[in-house]
């Protein structure tokens, strides 16, 4: 069977074509030293061009859950217009009880399976290792806050999700190195200062999240949360940086991520639809 990706079927549409709102970026420069290659340019355009699918050409931004369904649905049917004949729908097992109630608690069931199109509103880079993920996902982050300002997307919070406290520290380092060369600075938080962070409602620079992504679960502990304390309605744009490794409850997990977000970025070395 034929794999299609969202680099094939969105490779028609010309980034230069978006209306300025949407093209209008400074996609190269990063810091006082770094700049980004061409490869890591692409794939921000390719970004931008799947978040102008999604938000502006199916269906105009707006809020309401209803609509947001309806632009999924579109999405989904987008790629089997495209060549999609692959099953992808989730099918449920009661034995698998916690996954079984975590499903069904966020999704609507219909002859024992969940129709992937709940699940459809993402991407993901395939990125080898050393090639400069952190800087995409920062780039991105800022790109994300540009449309945000400019009315093109919902304002919800962004998460960054990563399985090691090394690349947690990686995506600090080079923060700090973003933040001293540009104006709009972005401030790191733990989603546990979330509570917090909202009351405080911060006006200076732009508040992104961080956590272990093997730290979240559906209970609490000491260092273990519990997603549905965070949940925001879905209101979320995550980045999911190789979070699926190092995780025994890989499955549950992934389905847990999907309950937060609005549109998900995957940033890993697996090539993912």
């Amino acid at each position: 069977m034929v794999k299609i990706f969202l680099q094939d079927i969105i490779e028609d549409l010309r980034f230069e074509d978006l209306l300025a709102n949407w093209n209008s970026f400074d996609l190269e420069s990063f810091s006082k030293t770094k700049k980004l290659w061409d490869y890591q340019k692409d794939a921000l355009k390719n970004a931008i061009k799947v978040l102008w699918k999604y938000f502006e050409d199916f269906v105009d931004y707006q809020r309401d859950i209803e609509v947001s369904q309806e632009r999924k649905q579109r999405f989904f049917n987008w790629y089997k217009d495209n060549g999609l004949e692959e099953n992808l729908d989730i099918k449920l097992d009661k034995r698998k009880r916690n996954i079984y109630n975590l499903l069904t608690e966020y999704y609507p069931q219909e002859d024992r399976k969940i129709s992937y199109e709940h699940f459809i509103n993402r991407m993901c880079f395939w990125m080898a290792t050393g090639s400069g993920k952190s800087l995409v996902i920062i780039k991105l982050i800022q790109v994300l806050k540009d449309l945000i300002r400019r009315r093109e997307i919902p304002p919800y919070d962004i998460l960054v999700l990563t399985h090691r406290d090394d690349l947690i520290e990686q995506l600090k380092k080079h923060v700090d190195e973003f933040n001293y060369a540009n104006e709009t600075k972005i401030i790191l938080k733990e989603i546990k200062d979330y509570p917090e962070v909202k009351r405080q409602r911060t006006l200076f620079g732009t508040t992104v999240f961080y956590y272990r992504s093997d730290n979240l679960s559906d209970e609490q502990k000491e260092k273990i949360i519990d997603f549905r304390n965070y949940d925001n309605d879905g209101k979320w744009y995550i980045f999911l940086d190789e979070a699926h490794k190092g995780d025994r409850e890989e499955s549950k997990r992934q389905h847990i991520y999907s309950s937060f977000q609005e549109m998900v970025s995957c940033l890993t070395p697996l090539q993912l639809l």
